[in-house]
């Protein structure tokens, strides 16, 4: 009687989280709560942030509440799969930022057995889907949707509403910038500004 024998070694599974949502949702704050847990829990942690992100540091993804781990700035998303080849886990957080081969470095990081937790916009100032997210979201095995408040009635919130005159795309700012707002009053202010 013959047995076949089995591979020993067990493959290890990646996957790819997104939390998205609008600004001031806590995205960034959810990010960082992971990949913090995932320290506790002795995995090997490797976080990465676009360059052009440097409000409140060169170095550190930092929440609005002032959360911040320590991160690696890159300028492209190809980097990242340089870096991050000994990680068991690698956040990315202002994903929207980076080019569209994002969406494959995740995927490849995934498929190399890392989980790989993605942060970012899921839709600009004007209310349409944010670069690579809408892909990502597509690729992803776990997806958070969180929301903020809308500052004008208080209900949940999932537009970024852009209080100054600008057309640029990417305009890096805060609340004198930018206020989170349901779809109602997101609706009325747009309408209001035409």
């Amino acid at each position: 009687m013959f047995f076949e024998e089995r591979p020993t070694e067990t493959r290890t599974k990646g996957w790819i989280e997104v939390i998205c949502g609008s600004m001031f949702s806590g995205k960034t704050e959810e990010l960082i709560r992971r990949l913090k847990r995932a320290r506790i829990a002795r995995q090997k942690v490797e976080i990465f942030k676009p360059t052009v992100d440097n409000r409140y540091s060169e170095d550190h993804v930092v929440s609005h509440n002032e959360n911040a781990i320590l991160s690696t700035p890159v300028t492209s998303s190809s980097n990242i799969l340089l870096l991050a080849s000994d990680a068991d886990v690698v956040g990315i957080d202002e994903a929207q930022f980076f080019d569209d081969n994002i969406v494959l470095v995740c995927n490849q990081l995934a498929e190399m057995g890392k989980r790989v937790i993605v942060a970012g916009l899921d839709m600009d100032f004007r209310g349409v889907p944010f670069g690579p997210i809408p892909a990502i979201l597509a690729t992803a095995e776990y997806v958070t949707k969180v929301h903020a408040i809308c500052m004008k009635c208080g209900n949940l919130a999932h537009y970024s509403h852009r209080k100054i005159k600008s057309e640029k795309l990417v305009l890096l700012g805060e609340k004198d910038e930018y206020e989170p707002l349901c779809r109602s009053c997101y609706t009325e202010s747009i309408k209001n500004e035409q």
